[in-house]
C-alpha cells in the first residue's frame, strides 16, 4: 500500500507521521470552492472530495489521503485570512464564543472513495486587541481556517474548553484515518 498525502500542511504531515505511516506527500491543483447552497457541515467533506477528484486516476495499491478543515460561528464559515486585519477581526469575533471546527478527510483508492467528516467545539476566552497583534505578530496564522491554530500560543493561552478530537481541531482526525488506513491495509493482505 503506497499512501500519498495530498496537503501542504506541516501539522498534517506531522499527524500521519506520528501515526506510525510511511507516506509521500504530493500536491493537488484545485480551486476550494463550494456551492453557496451546501450546509456549513458539508463543506469540508465537500472540498476534501473535490481534492481527491482533482487528482490524477490511482493506480493499483495506491492510497489518496485529503483532507480540509473549516471554523465556523454561528453557522459563518470563517476561512484562512487574507491579511493581518482581517485576522484580528475573526480573532476577535472567536473571543468569548464556542465555534465549531470541522474537519473532512476523504481516503481514495483505485476502487473505493471514503469521506467522512468529525467535528469539534471550541470555546474561547476574552481575547483582547493586544492577544490578538501579539499572536498575529509571533504565530502568522495566514494558512490556518479562523485564524488560529489550536497547537500553538493562542490555543494554549486562551481556548477554556473543548469538546471532540483535538486532532480533529489541528486539522486531521487521526482516529478516523488510523481506522480505516488500518481496515485498507487489513483488505490488502
Amino acid at each position: 500500500m503506497k499512501i500519498l498525502l495530498a496537503s501542504n500542511s506541516p501539522r498534517r504531515k506531522e499527524l500521519l507521521q506520528n501515526l506510525g505511516f510511511k507516506f509521500e506527500v504530493v500536491s493537488i491543483n484545485c480551486d476550494e470552492v463550494y456551492p453557496d447552497h451546501l450546509e456549513v457541515e458539508n463543506v469540508a467533506a465537500y472540498l476534501s472530495e473535490l481534492k481527491a477528484e482533482a487528482f490524477r486516476p490511482l493506480e493499483a495499491g495506491e492510497v489518496l489521503i485529503t483532507a480540509d478543515t473549516i471554523v465556523a460561528l454561528n453557522q459563518k464559515i470563517l476561512g484562512k485570512p487574507k491579511d493581518a486585519i482581517h485576522a484580528r477581526e475573526m480573532l476577535l469575533e472567536l473571543s468569548d464564543n464556542t465555534h465549531q471546527v470541522f474537519t473532512g478527510i476523504t481516503i481514495k483508492t483505485k476502487t473505493e472513495t471514503l469521506t467522512q467528516t468529525d467535528v469539534a467545539e471550541v470555546s474561547f476566552d476574552t481575547i483582547s486587541s493586544e492577544e490578538a497583534d501579539y499572536y498575529i505578530t509571533h504565530f502568522k496564522p495566514f494558512d490556518k481556517a479562523g485564524s488560529y491554530g489550536i497547537q500553538e500560543w493562542l490555543g494554549m493561552a486562551k481556548i477554556k474548553n473543548m469538546k471532540g478530537n483535538y486532532y480533529t481541531i489541528m486539522g486531521l482526525p487521526t482516529h478516523l484515518v488510523y481506522k480505516i488506513l488500518k481496515d485498507l491495509e487489513h483488505k490488502a493482505s
